[in-house]
């Protein structure tokens, strides 16, 4: 639905080709209803949808979660792609370790309160952030 306001058919088709230089596998499944893709296609579905608007700003909730690690290497390249093409990318996610490798500045929140900041590595390298979440 991101792509029907009003826009050239030319655009559209711009629009979408770039959602598939993204997502190559979309590209492949686009005669495939969303409701039968795999938990990591349905991930690329959903960004692909939201970038179709192009946005300045994409906001992503866990798009991690559920994934195979394979799919989750893959959802985390794509995001930095996103980021790359000039869409900056607010990222909530639990696995810290692949956030922190891909973010630029991060935010830890314990139960709703901001309780570190700072650049990725800053948070990497915190005490609070190696116990709690990058032990192994």
């Amino acid at each position: 639905m991101g792509a029907f306001v009003e826009w050239t058919a030319r655009d559209l088709a711009a629009r979408r080709d770039h959602v598939f230089s993204l997502f190559p596998r979309l590209g492949e499944r686009r005669r495939q209803k969303a409701a039968t893709m795999s938990g990591g296609e349905q991930a690329m579905l959903a960004m692909g949808r939201a970038l179709m608007s192009r946005p300045k700003l994409l906001l992503l909730d866990e798009p991690s979660l559920g994934l195979s690690p394979l799919l989750v290497e893959q959802i985390f390249e794509m995001v930095q792609a996103v980021n790359r093409s000039g869409t900056t990318v607010f990222l909530v996610e639990q696995n810290a370790r692949k956030t922190l490798g891909i973010a630029h500045h991060g935010f830890l929140l314990q139960k709703g309160e901001i309780v570190g900041r700072g650049s990725a590595a800053e948070l990497a390298a915190s005490d609070i952030v190696r116990h709690a979440y990058l032990r192994g």
